[in-house]
């Protein structure tokens, strides 16, 4: 398809009508960059022209022929002697020319080098004319010569000959010739430019509207000024290729494709349509530019034209000839490859042997330029060069830098080379080191040979600070906490640190980590809570890796010194964005769920989740994801807990997780239990874990998981059992906070279904009295379980605060029971059907798939309980007077209620009244206690015009 050529192609119609009507010759010159269609307009004129009755004779240039004598003259020749002509006497002469001829290297001389001298020249040139001329009387004569720049030198000759004669035959030379690295044929131009009778044609890349025009001609949809989607897509596809017909024509061929906002669309495998148009257009081009090409593919990056003529050891000129020729073709914009799919094609083309020795040429010429250390690190690893000194530190600085950027995928592979290239053993110690942190992040399985080359590098060192601060996390992960106890207690500065001040915050962190992660060990560094609690709230007087661990003991060990929700929202502020370990944002995460916070740490957890790093660390994602399960799990929604803690566990494999499986596996044990899906629990619970999982707060966590699955089944020692264990354990731990897990609240359960309330009340107060850390949830559900041990007057008493416990913490599902059984005491005290409209406010509570064990209604209620909602009873609020009813409970005046919901006073005294009717009560101050907790029944600018 001809697109956009039609100016010139009309031009060229002109000038053969002018070679018949006039009998005078023309010369036509086009010219334009690779890919641009000349063949196609030159084979476009050369079948109109034919059609006219011209007589047309072709020939093309040739790279492989540029050193065969005669080559493009020989085509001719031979349609002329198809023609009809006799042809013998040129072809002899020019065989003796083409063997008088001195040498081969004479065979590739270009036009104004050659020296056509010899007695055989004369006659072959006037036989050349003189058989063209038989041809003209037949009618006028087209000859058609396509990539003037590869013709052989004795051709151009002879054609120079023909065209200084065209003063009055009616010949028409039509050539076309594709822009070079160096100007082709000087000598020949030259003369040519002389001819009075010329005519340059130039062909432009394709604009937007002719991609347009084509993309309408693809889908069927020719003419008209294109929509909105098309003109976008053609000027994507414009700016993708420079206009270049080729490279557009093999786009717009392909199947539809669009790139998704936010990044590229994927690259299509090897050999595509439009890879195949790149490669033809590049190996058109002459080797240089090919050199310079496969360049730029591997750099990926702008750089100077010094540079690049450096890496390749071409010189300045020659770059920038190259840099030209392939900017015209529409495979370079400035000075890089114009689309990552061209350079896709560039490097599938690059040999192996090639490309590794372009990236090994791109590390040396880059470093002498000061590059920065991560570009080349990655080429140093694309070559794997490590035999000169400056290597190593490069690739330490880079995976230095990787790591802090949450890139260990790349961190991991600077490391191997690193380790590779003979450094010294200082050195080496410390990129084990990195490895091992590195590893981690991407798969904690694959980092336990470097774990244990770490481990026993630093016992023969005798734990020098740095070995012990790399080592204990991940010893701790796998549940080695005797080996991790021994890492902060073993060396010097270990001595120091047992009474030093918080500004020793490295050591001092790592102390405290193993007492609150595995609280057997270091009991001493959790017991000197003077030495490190003030070290929660201080601003920036210790380290963050001190200050974070610090927190969460706060949070596990609660006082009334220190407020660990408002240090940890302080920490997370101050620290998520930072660059450097992300792993200490998990001890604050932890903190906010263990205070009672789920919603804040749900919140936090989407922030972290939506740095574009985590996609390359599977760990850290597994981890804040298991977080946020477990948060969601206590907000009552089972949907989005379920979702995380799986997509938890695909981001790490059950054995990854070393003793924190229990986690996710608890929460999804936990989400089963809740739905009803026991099957599903036993599955889960038939996940092998690590014994030394028990050994830590994690471990508590499964037990409590594990507990309430039996207590659903009926299995009720077995519920016991697991409780009881999992209170000797936070006893024997000395950890109260109840947010961890309130094992006396879960075993109060247990006792409840056994028929002893007498028991499940003592252990609910208890609860309840527990000095610090009682959260709004935990203390919500203790009231709620007290009030299925208590009198039905004190039972609504407690069910009243449990629901504005639920209310205040976000507990939905916790809500939605509460409100159930408050509407069962009401029930059971006398109101009947008149709380009818409360059984909706708690199936509101509980809506979704699995709300249906936890809403507990009336039989006649079931079967469709809004069924009454719209009915006009004397027993049943509707939805006006449920709403000033929720004002009035809560203090409004009539005034006050008028404004807030747009009525006039009346109005409201109307509704009061029957309200007061329907519910059995004289005055807004005997209105139940209930309706201070439905604010879903309150339109949003009310809620916020009361509040």
């Amino acid at each position: 398809m001809l697109i956009e050529r039609g100016e010139q192609l009309a031009q060229l119609r002109r000038n053969l009508q002018s070679c018949e009507k006039h009998r005078i010759g023309h010369v036509a010159l086009v010219t334009g960059p690779v890919g641009m269609g000349k063949t196609q307009l030159l084979e476009t004129f050369g079948k109109w022209a034919d059609s006219t009755g011209a007589r047309v004779l072709t020939a093309a240039g040739s790279r492989a022929e540029q050193g065969l004598p005669f080559g493009v003259l020989g085509q001719l020749l031979h349609g002329a002697r198809l023609a009809g002509c006799d042809t013998t006497r040129v072809e002899k002469l020019m065989a003796e020319a083409a063997d008088a001829i001195p040498t081969a290297e004479a065979r590739w001389a270009a036009a104004d080098e050659l020296p056509a001298e010899g007695p055989m020249w004369p006659p072959l040139l006037r036989d050349v004319f003189a058989t063209l001329l038989e041809l003209v009387d037949r009618g006028p004569l087209v000859l058609v010569v396509d990539d003037l720049q590869h013709a052989d030198a004795t051709s151009l000759h002879c054609l120079l000959y023909v065209t200084r004669r065209l003063h009055h035959a009616p010949i028409m030379v039509l050539l076309s010739e594709t822009s070079t690295l160096r100007p082709a044929n000087s000598l020949f131009h030259a003369e040519l430019g002389s001819r009075p009778r010329l005519s340059h044609l130039t062909l432009p890349p394709l604009t937007v509207d002719s991609v347009t025009q084509l993309l309408q001609e693809r889908d069927g949809e020719p003419g008209g000024a294109g929509s909105s989607e098309v003109v976008q897509e053609a000027q994507r596809l414009r700016h993708m290729t420079g206009g270049n017909p080729l490279l557009v024509q093999a786009l717009v061929g392909e199947p539809h494709r669009r790139e998704e906002e936010g990044g590229p669309a994927p690259l299509p495998r090897v050999g595509d349509a439009f890879g195949r148009a790149v490669l033809h257009s590049l190996y058109r081009h002459e080797p240089e530019a090919r050199k310079v090409a496969r360049a730029l593919a591997v750099l990926d990056r702008p750089v100077s034209q010094e540079l690049l003529g450096q890496l390749l050891g071409l010189l300045p000129a020659s770059v920038t000839s190259a840099l030209r020729v392939l900017h015209s073709s529409g495979l370079v914009d400035t000075d890089r490859l114009r689309h990552p799919r061209i350079l896709h094609a560039v490097l599938s083309d690059t040999p192996t042997e090639i490309r590794q020795w372009l990236h090994e040429r791109a590390a040396k010429t880059l470093h002498e330029y000061g590059a920065e250390s991560s570009v080349v690190a990655g080429h140093l690893v694309a070559s794997g060069l490590t035999g000169e000194e400056w290597v190593a530190p490069v690739l330490q600085d880079a995976a230095e830098h990787a790591l802090s950027a949450g890139r260990p995928d790349l961190t991991v592979a600077y490391l191997r080379l690193g380790c590779e290239a003979g450094t010294d053993e200082e050195r080496r110690k410390a990129l084990t080191s990195m490895l091992v942190s590195a590893r981690w992040q991407v798969n904690p399985l694959a980092a336990n040979g470097d774990l244990d080359r770490l481990v026993r590098s630093a016992k023969t060192d005798g734990y020098p600070v740095s070995a012990a601060v790399a080592a204990v996390p991940y010893l701790l992960w796998q549940g080695r906490a005797e080996e991790a106890a021994e890492a902060v207690a073993a060396g010097p500065e270990a001595k120091a640190g047992e009474t030093a001040g918080p500004k020793d915050g490295r050591l001092q962190a790592m102390r405290l980590l193993v007492s609150l992660s595995h609280p057997d060990f270091l009991v001493s560094a959790r017991k000197s809570q003077g030495l490190w609690s003030k070290a929660a709230t201080a601003a920036h007087s210790v380290s963050p890796l001190l200050q974070a661990v610090s927190v969460l003991g706060s949070a596990l060990l609660p006082t009334d010194e220190v407020d660990s929700t408002a240090a940890a929202e302080q920490f997370l502020q101050r620290h998520h964005l930072d660059r450097g370990d992300r792993g200490m944002l998990v001890a604050p995460l932890l903190a906010l769920l263990y205070a009672g916070r789920a919603d804040r740490v749900v919140a936090w957890c989407g922030i972290l989740l939506g740095r574009p790093e985590t996609r390359h660390t599977p760990a850290w994602r597994g981890v804040v994801r298991s977080i946020r399960a477990e948060a969601a799990l206590r907000l009552g929604d089972l949907p989005e807990a379920e979702q995380d803690a799986r997509a938890a566990l695909e981001d790490l494999p059950a054995p990854a997780w070393g003793v924190a499986v229990g986690g996710p596996l608890g929460t999804l044990i936990s989400c089963a239990t809740e739905a009803g899906r026991h099957a599903e629990a036993e599955r889960w619970l038939a996940e092998p874990v690590q014994t030394g999982m028990f050994r830590t707060p994690v471990g508590a966590h499964y037990l409590i998981a594990r507990g309430s699955h039996h207590l659903s089944t009926g299995r009720h020692q077995a519920a016991s059992s697991d409780f009881q264990r999992c209170g000797a354990m936070m006893r024997g731990w000395n950890l109260e906070a109840t947010g961890l897990v309130p094992w006396r609240l879960e075993l109060a359960r247990v006792q409840i279904a056994l028929g002893n309330r007498t028991h499940a009340a003592q252990l609910l107060r208890e609860q309840l009295h527990v000095p610090h850390g009682l959260d709004e949830r935990t203390r919500g559900r203790a009231l709620h379980l007290l009030a299925s041990t208590a009198a039905p007057d004190h039972r609504r008493k407690l069910l009243s605060k449990a629901v504005e416990l639920f209310q205040s913490c976000g507990d939905r599902r916790g809500l939605a029971r509460a409100l159930a059984d408050t509407n069962q005491a009401l029930r059971q005290s006398g109101g009947g059907e008149r709380t009818r409209h409360f059984v909706f406010r708690a199936d509101d509570a509980a809506k979704g798939p699995d709300a249906v064990p936890w809403v507990r209604q009336a039989p006649e209620q079931q079967g469709n309980p809004r069924a009454a909602e719209d009915g006009d009873r004397d027993d049943v609020l509707s939805e006006a007077e449920l709403r000033v009813a929720v004002l009035a409970a809560r203090g409004q005046t009539n005034r006050q209620i008028s404004d807030a919901l747009f009525i006039t006073v009346s109005t409201v005294e109307q509704h009061l009244t029957r309200t007061y009717r329907k519910l059995n009560v004289r005055q807004r101050t005997d209105l139940p206690s209930w309706l201070l907790a439905m604010d879903d029944h309150q339109p949003r600018e009310v809620q916020d015009k009361v509040s």
